[in-house]
C-alpha cells in the first residue's frame, strides 16, 4: 500500500509540474512550494511554511514541504506572523534545506 501511494504523489507531482510548466503558472503558487525573499543579510521573507518548528535569536526553524528550513544568525526577531508567511530580521548568516 505505501509503494501505491508513494506512486501516485510522486505521478501527481509531475503531472503539477507539467500544468505548470504548459500554463507558465510559477511553481511555488501551484505547488505550495516554499519562496524565499532575502534582502541583504538583514531580511528574510518565507512564504508557504507548515509551522514554526523551532525559534531562538540564533536559531528559526520552519517546517517547509518537502522538509525543513533552518535560518542562523544573531539577533533575529519574527517580524510579522502569518498562517503561510513568516518575516524574519536581524543578522542572517546561514540557510540550511533539509529534507
Amino acid at each position: 500500500m505505501l509503494k501505491a501511494t508513494k506512486y501516485l504523489l510522486e505521478k501527481t507531482r509531475k503531472i503539477q509540474n507539467q500544468f505548470a510548466e504548459a500554463f507558465e503558472i510559477p511553481q511555488d503558487a501551484l505547488l505550495n512550494l516554499p519562496r524565499i525573499t532575502i534582502i541583504g543579510d538583514g531580511e528574510l521573507h518565507l512564504e508557504n511554511h507548515k509551522g514554526i518548528i523551532e525559534y531562538s535569536s540564533e536559531k528559526i526553524r520552519v517546517s517547509v514541504l518537502g522538509g525543513s528550513l533552518e535560518i542562523t544568525g544573531e539577533a533575529m526577531v519574527l517580524k510579522n506572523i502569518k498562517p503561510d508567511e513568516i518575516a524574519v530580521r536581524g543578522t542572517i548568516s546561514q540557510l540550511l534545506f533539509s529534507k
